[in-house]
């Protein structure tokens, strides 16, 4: 079968328009091959079919096995950014500056899609610490503990539901990795924006699951927005050996906290 009988007498073209009114914006091979038939492509021919329509502009290769329909399909609702994370590694929670726009932390927005998922899971790419283009977009994975992968619900973008990190994890990964949220400005900034919707319990919660510079950090920045040290007890009990960095990407430099055992490497406290 030539390109030529397979784009223009309209079979892989019917395969699209049929996959779109299924509501498979995002499909499999598998998912190919299973309406193939009803369009009269055999098994056979299904691979050469996808790597036409590849060629064509009417899909866009995702990953092994996995296309998405061209948003310059006619009549078709692109896949969202987050929908297409969702479908490139399992389990998958759009995260970090990604969630911090989305709450509405932050005024800028991340040209990259920012996902958190496990060291259980394949992710695509040449490396876990590499970006994975498709298109004009970048994806950034990163991989986690399974039993540090929790705090996150389930949101509406568009027409899609995808997996998100609530407000309170969104910012406690914004003290554990504040270089994929912007910087840590960018986080004290998310946390002042966020003070009056914070869950004071669940971000505790969630910082003493997480680990000893995480929870001080997390008192360090709540008692700078105003909280007495005594609603901040839980954190301040954590035991802790030797000072921590407040921001882990800063240098190691800066007046030391020895009530939150944290070294202040902002700028205007540290010193040459």
């Amino acid at each position: 079968m030539s390109e030529q009988d397979i784009i223009h007498k309209g079979a892989g073209v019917e395969l699209v328009r049929r996959l779109a009114n299924q509501g498979d914006r995002i499909f499999t091979t598998a998912r190919a091959r299973e309406l193939g038939p009803e369009v009269g492509l055999s098994n056979g021919y299904i691979t050469q079919v996808l790597h036409h329509l590849t060629n064509s502009g009417w899909v866009v290769r995702l990953h092994n096995g996995l296309y998405a329909i061209s948003p310059t399909v006619p009549g078709v609702t692109p896949a969202h950014e987050f929908e297409i994370a969702m479908a490139l590694v399992d389990p998958a929670a759009i995260s970090h500056w990604s969630a911090l726009h989305h709450h509405g932390l932050t005024e800028q927005t991340p040209r990259t899609i920012f996902v958190l998922t496990t060291t259980e899971s394949s992710v695509p790419g040449t490396g876990a610490r590499d970006s994975y283009r498709i298109g004009d977009t970048a994806y950034q994975f990163i991989q986690i503990k399974p039993e540090r992968f929790f705090g996150t619900e389930k949101v509406w973008v568009g027409d899609t539901r995808v997996t998100i990190t609530d407000l309170e994890r969104t910012l406690i990964d914004g003290l554990t990795m504040p270089q994929h949220c912007g910087d840590f400005a960018e986080v004290l900034h998310a946390f002042e924006v966020s003070r009056e919707r914070l869950n004071l319990e669940r971000i505790m919660d969630y910082a003493l699951k997480m680990d000893a510079a995480t929870t001080k950090r997390l008192g360090w920045v709540l008692e700078s927005l105003g909280l007495g040290r005594d609603r901040l007890e839980r954190l301040a009990q954590f035991p802790i050996k030797g000072y921590r960095r407040l921001d882990s990407s800063g240098p190691l430099k800066g007046p030391y906290n020895r009530y939150w055992m944290i070294q202040e490497n902002l700028p205007g406290k540290v010193t040459t």
